[in-house]
């Protein structure tokens, strides 16, 4: 499922216009995505959780020449699935 096709369900469902529905899943997305850009924890039961993972620097090398390189610590979001969904997913 993509972002247009939740919008789409989610106006089904709810018997309301396309455009309230669009309104209604960017709040929740935007509100989402400033949470995690706080650095905080965004848990939603039945479904998971979403992190920031931080990673140190460590050796690399640029595939094109083979030198070796530096690659800087890093922060990455990540999603852990949630035991109920997991469940549901495996059957």
């Amino acid at each position: 499922m993509n972002k247009s096709e939740l919008i789409e369900q989610l106006s089904l469902k709810k018997d309301i216009s396309n455009k309230r529905a669009e309104d209604i899943v960017n709040m929740i997305f935007a509100a989402l995505s400033e949470a995690m850009v706080a650095g905080d924890r965004i848990e939603i039961r039945g479904l998971g959780s979403f992190v920031i993972k931080e990673y140190g620097s460590y050796k690399g090398r640029n595939p094109k020449t083979g030198e070796q390189i530096t690659v800087r610590p890093k922060k990455l979001p990540f999603f852990k699935v949630g035991k109920e969904l997991k469940e549901r997913v495996l059957g």
